[in-house]
């Protein structure tokens, strides 16, 4: 009898845990992530100017900056963050399986990716492109002469699905080294056991920054794909990929405006268009689970899209990039915010 009775009671505690999980699983991501008390944003396991390490021991990069908007816009608090590093290889499996809730890791929007995933890309936070990085030495000029290459390649990316398609275009054969991270990548390729390093333009750009000696390598002039990268949200979630949406477009917003971290507070009454976007003018708190507040939040502690840009990559930091694509439609770019309305 008392075997019965404690196999009843274990039945008993296994239902109720499997009610309390099950329940964890109704809720949406917005719920879970107030009741938890932080974001949980998926980064790469450390590149310098988009998601790596400070001397303190704290994430910074332009890609951890969006996550902590995201936090800014639902606590007021752009600290209430925790990060999980994840590789090319694991970054979808983790978002899948919830460990974390957002995905901003320099991850290209494709259709597949898209639609095959259960995961939907929200918005393009950088415009990018695939390239080549060579040494100087090497000898090379075009990404046309190195047919009987050896290169450095992240796979399960597609990047190495761009590079098999550009080397069977124009029929050259290449010898792959695979890597899963951007460290791996880098310590590869400086040790020799490749000649050639291909990825992300951007994330080029941020190798050859690392190196002791920059001036002794180039990167091609040929761009051979088209590499939307943005955050990813789990689709069932349609309604938390709309957050994540529309507190990446404050930034860019706030940026057409003129509203920076500095000046938000003296700005705040300036025009109607600008009163409304700040959530001054009237009383209606916008349909995605923020207040009317959120892009004033997101500016106050993170800032503009411009500002994001210039303190992580621009042409003042040691990876030097330029605006180009990723500069506001008003100068030549593509990134353009949706009416505030």
């Amino acid at each position: 009898m008392k075997q019965l009775v404690k196999l009843a009671t274990s039945l008993l505690a296994l239902v109720s845990s499997m009610s309390i999980i099950a329940d964890d699983y109704t809720k949406g991501t917005l719920e879970v992530i107030k009741e938890r008390g932080y974001l949980k944003c998926g980064v790469s396991t450390g590149m310098s100017g988009f998601a790596y390490l400070n001397k303190d021991g704290v994430w910074e990069g332009f890609d951890v900056s969006f996550c902590r908007a995201t936090a800014a816009a639902i606590f007021n608090d752009p600290s209430k963050v925790e990060f999980t590093p994840t590789t090319s290889k694991n970054r979808w499996s983790v978002l899948q399986s919830k460990e974390v809730d957002l995905l901003y890791r320099s991850s290209t929007w494709t259709l597949t990716r898209d639609s095959s995933l259960g995961l939907s890309f929200s918005v393009v936070n950088y415009y990018d492109g695939q390239g080549f990085l060579v040494k100087k030495d090497l000898g090379v000029n075009s990404a046309r002469e190195l047919d009987g290459a050896t290169i450095c390649v992240a796979m399960g990316t597609t990047t190495e699905l761009n590079l098999a398609r550009y080397f069977k275009d124009n029929n050259m054969n290449y010898s792959p080294i695979y890597v899963e991270t951007f460290q791996q990548a880098i310590s590869a390729f400086r040790a020799g056991r490749c000649d050639i390093y291909t990825t992300d333009a951007s994330a080029l750009a941020v190798a050859k920054s690392t190196f002791d000696n920059p001036e002794e390598y180039v990167v091609l002039p040929e761009i051979i794909s088209k590499e939307p990268l943005g955050p990813v949200v789990r689709a069932d979630e349609p309604k938390f990929g709309k957050l994540v949406q529309w507190v990446f477009y404050a930034t860019v917003q706030a940026e057409e405006f003129g509203l920076t971290q500095a000046n938000i507070d003296d700005m705040k009454n300036t025009t109607s268009s600008i009163e409304k976007f700040l959530g001054v003018e009237d009383n209606t708190a916008p349909d995605i689970g923020l207040s009317k507040d959120f892009a004033y939040r997101v500016i106050k502690h993170v800032g503009n899209y411009g500002e994001l840009f210039e303190k992580y990559l621009g042409v003042n930091t040691k990876i030097g990039l330029q605006r180009g694509l990723n500069d506001l439609y008003t100068r030549g770019g593509l990134h353009y915010s949706p009416p505030f309305k």
